[in-house]
């Protein structure tokens, strides 16, 4: 049985959202709302972006999220709670380290997340979670029948469950109006829409017949098909992806692979086969028959940050300039 090292845990609950409350979705995930999840009910009075004032929430405030679920902030929450790594990321990015009164087992970024207290790994901690008191739990993906049990103990819980980057930048917003942080999600958000715009104007040049075909592998043998984000990552750094006639998350066929003979094979930094030692990459490089694909024939088989890759928060665009840099280094390092 392979076991993954700590970061390496992080990713594949992150990603393949099998467990409680961690991870990006399985088949009983609650599904977005199709009137518009997640977006704010109640006027919020926003000064104009050229008026030169200080962004302020006016409150109450009310507002949707992924599951469907309204609730209103009467006033800023003086303490937030975090179940998921993605949404750690968001709340520390927006300033908010005093306010944090938990987060889950499996943070490790910012460096301050580790000494937060922490709320629960693959299983959540009921009793920690109603011990920190907070105010709002944010959490990312959450299974409906998991995020119920919570709201039923009294948790004001707020999920997101982000597809895009375009998701993934309004919901670092609608946070910065729910925690009257909206000036330090306006920078957070340039910075990504900066990142983003870096990526897509080095790569526009890139004829459809010459985009490369990549294949990404976090987990040994598993990868990721259309619908998700870090499909999107992949075309938008100029590429096809090699397993996008699926969808979601999603163990591969071998022989299927060999067929589409990506021109890149990507895989996260942080997997290691317990009994073998072996990284993912030589997992990759040694099954039968993959000598032939293109990939491996021309040594572009490339590693990337896995928290990066998988984190559908304020680094994602980080992530994505590390994707476009394996698959096209000429035109990402003129």
């Amino acid at each position: 049985m392979k076991a993954l090292n700590k970061t390496w845990s992080v990713l594949l609950v992150a990603i393949l959202m099998a467990l409680a409350l961690i991870g990006c979705g399985d088949k009983e995930a609650a599904q977005k709302d199709t009137t518009q999840p997640a977006q704010q009910e109640e006027q919020n009075n926003e000064a104009p972006a050229d008026s030169g004032e200080e962004l302020k929430t006016t409150y109450p405030l009310t507002v949707k999220d992924s599951t469907g679920v309204e609730m209103t902030f009467e006033k800023a929450p003086a303490k937030i709670a975090s179940l998921t790594p993605s949404e750690t990321e968001k709340l520390f990015a927006l300033g908010l380290d005093e306010e944090i009164v938990g987060v889950s087992d499996n943070d490790d970024y910012p460096e301050a997340a580790k000494s937060k207290p922490k709320l629960g790994g693959f299983q959540v901690n009921e009793e920690a979670i109603i011990a920190a008191d907070a105010d709002v739990v944010f959490a990312a993906s959450m299974n409906a029948q998991n995020a119920e049990k919570l709201r039923e103990l009294g948790v004001t819980l707020f999920v997101n469950d982000p597809k895009t980057i375009d998701d993934v930048m309004e919901n670092i917003e609608l946070i910065g109006q729910i925690t009257d942080r909206q000036a330090e999600a306006k920078a957070v958000v340039d910075q990504m829409k900066q990142e983003l715009a870096t990526v897509t104007e080095a790569v526009k040049a890139v004829k459809d017949e010459d985009k490369k075909k990549v294949y990404v592998e976090f987990s040994p043998g598993w990868t990721v098909g259309k619908g998700e984000f870090m499909d999107e990552i992949i075309t938008l750094a100029g590429g096809v992806n090699a397993a996008g006639d699926a969808e979601g998350w999603f163990e591969i066929s071998e022989e299927n692979i060999i067929a589409a003979n990506p021109d890149v094979i990507l895989y996260t930094d942080d997997v290691v086969d317990e009994a073998t030692k072996k990284t993912l990459d030589q997992l990759i490089k040694e099954r039968g028959g993959w000598d032939q694909i293109e990939a491996i024939k021309n040594d572009q088989v490339i590693s990337v940050d896995a928290n990066l890759l998988s984190r559908p928060g304020p680094r994602v665009t980080q992530g994505l300039v590390e994707v476009a840099k394996a698959v096209y280094p000429e035109l990402m390092n003129p």
